[in-house]
């Protein structure tokens, strides 16, 4: 829907930057960028792109849009590689955008640098001269929340995109709890689109020690990663208290199959790789003030001791323990050369947690 400059001016929050000369900027006092055309609000996904348009108003030259659409968080629009919109000599701007419950427009010097998401938007200062902000227009319900029961917790099951491995849409038809209580995580194309799944432990943990079961993965296609990991939406700071345990050849068969890791992950000291064998594997996670020690054991045939696959302590960097919950993630990496050969479907026989 189309809205006049000034009924758009009315409905939208747009922040100014006034800068003065002490600040050693010239942007002029008022500056504003406000939406003139507001897509529908829907739920986000690759699948589908609108029209968003608006203007600004004391436009500097060089001054550049970044659009974003929330789905959860902040995403960047239309695409990661392409964040900016140029606004033409009339200082109007004109875009696409994924569909989003929200949209958000930034008026930017070109210092600055979009990230690809955003937990929130920034304030106005420095290298963001304006912001606005609108709700997607028309009626939209979001998909009610679902849960699951598995190994005595409850769990939410992911049914909004994220940018975990790449842009990957999620269905909560690809995770289930059998008659045995183990729980089966699939990737699976789903109306032309490969979705993957995702499920999200309803409360925090802390520090102990978290056991995975996990049946025989070692056939894994090489475009899935399964992933079990402590998650904390709200601390970017501290890399969201990420700690991983991740099954994958990422793309490339040669590749070792699995890893340790403490974020952030381009640190060569925070990853270990190893190759995990065939059979019924035990993941754990003892996770301590300054320590994290991570450990993958086989059971043998005989039924004697398990014997140790991999084991790793990392002492430096480690998150404290904050708002994070634990998430079981099976998602087609985006990376991959080729798409997965089929229906992928990863079997997690039973989560339990120590304190």
């Amino acid at each position: 829907m189309a809205l006049s400059p000034g009924c758009a001016v009315r409905r939208m929050v747009a922040a100014a930057c006034l800068w003065s000369c002490a600040c050693g900027g010239n942007q002029p006092v008022g500056s504003a960028i406000v939406f003139t055309t507001i897509p529908p609000a829907g739920e986000g996904g690759p699948q589908r792109t609108v029209a968003v348009a608006g203007h600004v108003r004391g436009l500097v030259r060089g001054q550049r849009v970044v659009l974003y659409a929330k789905s959860g968080i902040w995403w960047v629009q239309p695409v990661v590689e392409k964040p900016f919109t140029e606004v033409k000599g009339d200082s109007t701007w004109s875009a696409s955008t994924h569909l989003g419950t929200d949209y958000a427009a930034l008026l930017v010097t070109p210092e600055y640098h979009p990230p690809a998401t955003l937990e929130a938007l920034p304030p106005v200062g420095g290298s963001v001269v304006a912001v606005a902000t609108a709700k997607g227009t028309g009626v939209y319900s979001p998909p009610a929340r679902r849960t699951l029961s598995y190994s005595g917790y409850e769990w939410e099951i992911r049914q909004i995109p994220s940018e975990r491995g790449g842009i990957n849409e999620y269905d909560a038809r690809n995770a289930w709890v059998d008659a045995d209580g183990c729980l089966h995580l699939t990737i699976a194309q789903r109306d032309g689109r490969w979705t993957s799944a995702e499920i999200a432990l309803t409360r925090s943990l802390g520090y102990g020690t978290y056991v995975f079961v996990v049946r025989d993965a070692s056939t894994l296609d090489p475009a899935a990663t399964l992933d079990l990991i402590t998650w904390d939406d709200t601390a970017e700071e501290q890399s969201h208290r990420e700690l991983d345990i991740e099954i994958s050849r990422w793309g490339d068969r040669q590749n070792k199959d699995a890893q340790y890791v403490v974020q952030p992950h381009f640190v060569a000291a925070n990853v270990f790789r190893f190759h995990a064998p065939p059979g019924t594997l035990t993941h754990s996670l003892r996770w301590q003030p300054g320590s994290a020690a991570f450990k993958t054991e086989v059971k043998r045939a005989s039924g004697s001791a398990a014997r140790i696959v991999a084991e790793r302590e990392f002492t430096s960097g480690i998150p404290a323990a904050g708002a994070e919950t634990v998430r079981l993630v099976l998602y087609y990496f985006r990376g991959s050369p080729t798409p997965p050969l089929g229906t992928v479907e990863v079997v997690i026989e039973k989560f339990q947690f120590l304190p």
